[in-house]
């Protein structure tokens, strides 16, 4: 990109080209598409397979060291950041779940780099 002021050429950070382009970084996908499944088990019936195996132990040991997160933990990261601490009760009310996704993703909530 050229720069007037400084009249030269310079690289654009990669925040530079998002805020221009306006479309969601993949993280922010991921995170949304991770939601927005985890709603649409939450509103299952307690019998379907999907939210049977959302809740399933094992009954396995992890290995040594530092834990791997699972997918629940990103979830839960997830909410927090989207909705705040009451982000799990708005996931039975379809339309308020379906408000707090567009919040998120309207406000680039969710483009925060993952740990």
């Amino acid at each position: 990109m050229y720069d007037n002021e400084e009249e030269n050429w310079r690289l654009l950070t990669n925040e530079e080209i998002y805020a221009s382009v306006k479309n969601p970084t993949i993280t922010e996908t991921i995170r949304l598409s991770r939601l927005r499944w985890f709603g649409h088990v939450q509103r299952m019936e307690e019998n379907r397979i999907p939210k049977r195996v959302l809740y399933m132990n094992l009954g396995t040991t992890r290995l040594r060291g530092r834990p791997r997160n699972r997918w629940q933990d990103e979830v839960w990261e997830d909410g927090k950041i989207g909705g705040g601490e009451e982000w799990q009760e708005k996931v039975h009310n379809r339309e308020e779940w379906k408000k707090l996704l567009r919040t998120a993703r309207n406000r680039r909530i969710l483009h925060m780099p993952m740990e």
